[in-house]
């Protein structure tokens, strides 16, 4: 069993037609690849051995064929009862055939969508079943064999509460309906224990209402059985051998046994029924135990026979009843009322709680779809007005076009438009059918009345189009003999016979105004000497020539041209809308071409670089559903020089361009799931590009300000705390901060009461670039020495991994540096400056750690270097050339670092969702005396693990394009979470901190999976008792664990629980206090005193801004 529900073992679907099997076996397995079926199931179609087997014959020859199939699989030649010790098999019966949809009543479509789901497709009746029997009817069972029928619409909002404890015998499934509607169906009679003791069937009142439970309502038979392997199952497979009933099953049919028809419920559950008597079950007695006539004709001679039989094997073994009473069961009838009911918004539909008015459909004016109706898989291009009570599925409408109330149309497109806007179409089912006679394929219409009913007789008080015949003749000129023929005697005559469908026409095509002049119109005449020449079937014989795979496919096509639909404007119009689901869909299904087209088209004619970053995403997204899993990790490089030329033109701006040769390239990588995924690679660092282009968008509020040139040799300093962030991380990182916005509440922190982090800088006689880079004090001094004398030695600083990236990006983007320039270095550095740069940097902090090392190390690199230089910028300016110096870096980020660690003290930053990204930052007034309180309350612990920021990053980024329902949520968590701790701090309210900072921690790991060590997971566990909150600093996976203990000064004590914690007693324990500081800048006089630099507060009109090349 799954823990989410039932992983079957088998799901075997029987059907009435053998040519159906093929297509049935095919919409199992793309079930099965949604990932629906659980794990590895054995898929069946069975076809029934013989036409009108009922419900019981199904079920053993259903029940036959899962245990050969189970018995090879386990290596016997023979069919062994053993296989079902320990399988879940589920039988769905399809039924007869449906006069509302031509793939039947399972394959019929709801107007539901579930943006939930992995996969997104057209929600069917089978699939609706599906999901309530896996996760909830079947939960918990144990093996055995489910049997349901798929003629009704079932509901269970709840898992129902079953005792399967030591479960064997068989057990039914009931729902409650009123006294009223059982008179038309099967009712359990059962007794206190649940033991079923009659089934009644169109009981009289008197019958049903011994049936009647403490609320009024009755058990009713909802068609759904379970059978335990460890004896009912058993006992009914051992059944197939013995005649009669061997003619249930193929090998009876293969042998030559003579028909026989059984009922599930009325023959082979009855036999178990406590208060049945042998006799009256043998026999059939009562109108609640079949149907014998009394007769001794041969049928009912082997119904005795194989009664008898199901009575000897079955009788002794228990059958229980599960009452669920808040399940609704809903049969599909062979009414167009009842059908057009249930698909449109009706009170008490089985499904009424999750209709959706429009599912999986485009209409471009939705507010001509009046309330009460509904749009399932359809296109409606232009004013297509829908009428209350109105459903329309599988269809293509163009505007102007209207449909009246209570009309069902189905299987329509362009074609048959003209005809259908010369109609009133009031109270009308109009539908196409994909027909094949013989090895001709067509397209077949028909055309009834919403109140008609097929079988009643036409002299009776039978209806057409909701009107007696006579109305249909007069109004025509249709005669009697025109419609049914001499051999169809009078009594017979009706609908489902009447020859009124048009298929062929000896010299002219035929179309849906071939069939709609019946509703009225002018030239009768004319049109009633086409219809009399025309080749005509009756519904009773055009059914068993449908053809219902290309039905199938055809709904799959117009399913995946509408979903083009929706990925044009799920992207050009932004919001929440997840397509990742439906490219899924999409690559399982083969529709991948006409998807990736779709997105090309976007990502080219856009111009927004939103909209195309987040079309090329999705392109990669695809790419790495065609991988099906296969391929290699979805992160990797994506620097192949075959993509370089189309990277080069979106890096020009030329976005179309880019697109198309991106487009082009990408044909070269569809052929294996290693190149699929390194194509979804490229993709992505196309995608990456757009991004780096919006966040350069900062760079106009970088502003910076003339100074003095210091003095040769003479040593600008700056000098930093570490960052904790207490709530919102995420909400800043790009594209997040500026498509959904973002608040990041965070300290600046002296770490063991330092500054960890710092950098100098100081002009030098040499014309050269000497820089040094020391980290990690934690865990052993790095230190890196470089010198650049070339331009070449440079060039090389948008590689993350290339030795002083970071400090040569710096160079580069605080302009001291022109890489375009036909002037050497050397050069440039004696023109400018008068010689060259001596760079150095450090951190106290491991790599890694969470604490917004590198961001604040560049933001002050870039102040060391602009002082060093002549100049100055504002904090606010350090944080926007910080975003601009890692998207130069290409390691993206967001920009809560450079806030946390430059402004000092405790603050909010936000950013709005728009473009130019722009950083606003709110201190935070806390009580007098709180700073004091919650340096007392922090701590730091090191947790010893490496954390993989840039992987996580990926992920998220991925998650977010894709829109994933869980991530946008999250995102609005982010940020409301934020500003309840910003409240906290500003009450001083540290129990309320502490529940945000947890909060904030489950927030993280819903953003970034996997950011978790199961190390951490342990400690975390451990601390919680002493601790308000908790959460690793930054993106998780590692680095620094900061809490918020109960008690003030708690460092001792917990150094001394995790000392004695197995695994955790090399985690080190750092102290914490707010700085009031934020970044320090000083400058080295000539006579060596070091005094603060002037820096200035506001932005100046008069200064220059920073180019964005």
């Amino acid at each position: 069993m799954a823990a989410e529900g039932v992983d079957w073992t088998v799901v075997a679907l029987t059907c009435q037609h053998k040519d159906s099997a093929s297509a049935f076996q095919k919409e199992l397995e793309v079930r099965c690849a949604r990932g629906f079926l659980g794990q590895n199931p054995i898929l069946l179609t069975v076809e029934d051995p013989k036409v009108q087997v009922g419900s019981g014959g199904a079920t053993l020859n259903a029940l036959l064929v899962a245990a050969e199939h189970l018995s090879a699989r386990a290596g016997h030649t023979v069919v062994t009862s053993d296989v079902l010790q320990n399988a879940w098999i589920l039988i769905l019966h399809m039924g007869r055939d449906f006069s509302f949809d031509d793939c039947s009543r399972a394959f019929t479509c709801l107007p539901l969508e579930d943006p939930s789901a992995p996969v997104e497709a057209l929600t069917c009746n089978l699939d609706n079943l599906l999901a309530t029997l896996t996760r909830q009817v079947c939960r918990g069972s144990p093996p055995g064999v489910w049997v349901c029928s798929t003629d009704m619409l079932l509901a269970v909002p709840s898992v129902p509460k079953i005792d399967w404890h030591g479960f064997t015998g068989a057990r039914v499934i009931a729902v409650p309906g009123s006294v009223s509607y059982a008179k038309q169906h099967g009712v359990y009679l059962a007794d206190g224990q649940g033991f079923v003791q009659d089934i009644l069937y169109q009981g009289s009142e008197d019958q049903i209402q011994q049936c009647v439970g403490s609320d009024g309502k009755v058990p009713l038979v909802c068609g759904i059985v379970f059978f335990s392997s460890s004896e009912a199952a058993e006992q009914l497979l051992a059944t197939h051998v013995i005649p009669p009933l061997n003619a249930c099953t193929y090998l009876g049919l293969d042998s030559g046994a003579p028909p026989i028809q059984l009922s599930l419920f009325f023959d082979i559950l009855l036999s178990m029924a406590c208060k049945v008597s042998e006799e009256a079950f043998v026999n059939g007695l009562g109108p609640q135990t079949g149907s014998g006539s009394g007769d001794d004709t041969q049928s009912e001679v082997a119904l005795r026979s194989a009664r008898t039989v199901l009575w000897k094997a079955l009788h002794t073994i228990p059958l229980t009843m599960v009452y669920i009473p808040d399940g609704s069961y809903d049969y599909m009838t062979a009414s167009a009322s009842d059908h057009i009911r249930h698909l449109t918004a009706s009170v008490g539909n089985a499904h009424g709680g999750s209709f959706c008015k429009v599912a999986h459909s485009h209409v471009e004016e939705p507010e001509l779809l009046e309330e009460g109706c509904s749009v399932t898989n359809s296109l409606l291009e232009g004013a297509v007005a829908v009428g209350p009570g109105t459903a329309i599925q599988h269809c293509c409408l163009k505007g102007p076009l209207q449909i009246r109330s209570g009309c069902l149309l189905t299987g329509l497109d362009e074609g048959s438009l003209e005809a259908l806007r010369d109609h009133r179409l009031e109270d009308v089912v109009i539908q196409g059918h994909a027909v094949r006679l013989k090895d001709l394929s067509c397209k077949v219409f028909t055309l009834s009345g919403r109140h008609d009913q097929w079988e009643s007789p036409a002299e009776e008080g039978g209806t057409y189009l909701n009107a007696p015949w006579a109305d249909l003749f007069l109004r025509t000129g249709i005669r009697r003999e025109d419609l049914w023929s001499g051999e169809v005697v009078p009594g017979r005559r009706c609908l489902l016979n009447a020859r009124l469908f048009p298929v062929l026409h000896a010299s002219e095509s035929l179309s849906l105004g071939d069939l709609l002049w019946l509703l009225g119109g002018p030239g009768p005449g004319q049109r009633l000497q086409r219809w009399r020449g025309a080749w005509r079937l009756s519904w009773e014989e055009l059914r068993t020539s449908l053809d219902q795979q290309a039905e199938l496919t055809a709904r799959t096509g117009l399913f995946f041209r509408q979903g083009q639909h929706k990925v044009r404007r799920a992207l050009q119009e932004g919001g929440g809308v997840s397509l990742r689901p439906l490219l899924r869909s999409a690559a399982l299904e083969g529709h991948h071409e006409a998807m990736l087209d779709a997105l090309d088209d976007v990502a080219s004619c856009a111009e927004d670089p939103r909209v195309c970053a987040r079309a090329l995403s999705c392109v990669a997204d695809l790419l790495s559903c065609l991988a099906k899993g296969e391929g290699g990790l979805r992160s990797g490089p994506a620097a192949n020089p075959a993509w370089a030329p189309a990277f080069r033109l979106l890096e020009q701006g030329r976005l179309s361009e880019g697109v198309r040769a991106l487009a082009a390239e990408r044909k070269n990588w569809l052929h294996r799931p290693v190149l699929l995924v390194r194509a979804a690679r490229h993709y992505e660092g196309a995608s990456q590009i757009l991004i780096r282009q919006a966040v350069m968008s900062s760079c106009r509020f970088v502003r910076l300000f003339p100074v003095a040139l210091p003095p040769l040799g003479c040593w600008v300093t700056a000098e930093c705390p570490a960052r904790i962030d207490l709530s919102g991380g995420w909400s800043d990182t790009p594209p997040i901060s500026y498509e959904h916005g973002g608040a990041v509440v965070c300290a600046a922190v002296l770490v063991d009461g330092k500054r960890p982090i710092g950098a100098q800088a100081r002009r030098c006689t040499e014309a050269e670039l000497r820089m040094r880079s020391a980290s990690g004090s934690l865990e052993g001094e790095l230190v890196l020495d470089l010198v650049c004398r070339e331009l070449e030695d440079l060039r090389d600083y948008c590689q993350p991994q290339a030795p002083g990236a970071l400090l040569k990006a710096a160079f580069v983007c605080a302009q001291v540096v022109d890489l375009d320039s036909p002037k050497p270095l050397s050069e440039q550095l004696v023109e400018r400056f008068g010689g060259g740069f001596e760079l150095h940097t450090w951190s106290c902090l491991p790599h890694g750690s969470g604490m917004g090392t590198s961001s604040i190390l560049a933001g002050a690199v870039m102040a060391a270097l602009y002082g060093a230089s002549g100049r100055s910028a504002s904090v606010h300016s350090l944080v926007h050339a910080v975003l601009h110096l890692e998207q130069v870096l290409t390691t993206g980020g967001g920009w809560q670092d450079q806030v946390g660690g430059l402004f000092p003290g405790l603050k909010t930053g936000r950013s709005e969702a728009r473009l130019p990204l722009k950083v606003e930052v709110e201190p935070i007034r806390t009580p007098e005396g709180f700073a004091r309180t919650l340096s007392d309350h922090l701590l730091l612990l090191y947790t010893g693990k490496t954390r993989l920021a840039r992987n996580l990053l990926q992920d998220v980024l991925r998650n977010w394009y894709a829109r994933l329902p869980s991530i946008v949520q999250n995102a609005h968590a982010l940020v409301d979470n934020a500003e309840e701790c910003a409240h906290a701090l500003k009450k001083g309210d540290l129990p309320l901190l502490g529940e945000c900072l947890n909060r904030y921690w489950a927030q993280k790991k819903r953003m970034a999976p996997g950011c978790e060590p199961l190390a951490v997971r342990r400690m975390m566990e451990l601390l919680e008792p002493m601790v308000l909150g908790q959460s690793l600093t930054g993106a998780g996976g590692g680095g620094f664990l900061c809490v918020l203990t109960r008690e003030p000064r708690q460092h001792e004590h917990l150094a001394q629980v995790l000392a004695k914690a197995e695994g955790l007693a090399n985690v080190s324990i750092h102290r914490v206090e707010v700085d009031t500081g934020g970044i320090q800048v000083r400058l080295q006089g000539e006579d060596g005193v070091v005094r603060p630099m002037e820096w200035p507060l506001a932005q100046d009109s008069q200064s220059l801004a920073l180019s964005p090349e």
